[in-house]
């Protein structure tokens, strides 16, 4: 899964749309649309997002 299938899996389990999230990091919906999209989103960006819908990045080492 790319980040932005990723996160739009999230926003839909959490019933939360683009507009609340980008309203919440000051951005424009087509701002955060294009950064899911042309995969340019920033690592702090995705840890905000992951804040917003109440969830924790966790690294894990493969098995």
């Amino acid at each position: 899964m790319s980040i932005r299938e990723d996160i739009k899996s999230l926003l839909a389990r959490e019933n939360i749309t683009m507009q609340d999230v980008a309203k919440k990091l000051d951005i424009s919906v087509q701002n955060l649309s294009n950064k899911l999209r042309s995969k340019t989103i920033r690592f702090e960006t995705v840890r905000e997002i992951a804040d917003i819908l109440g969830y924790d990045i966790k690294f894990e080492k493969r098995k």
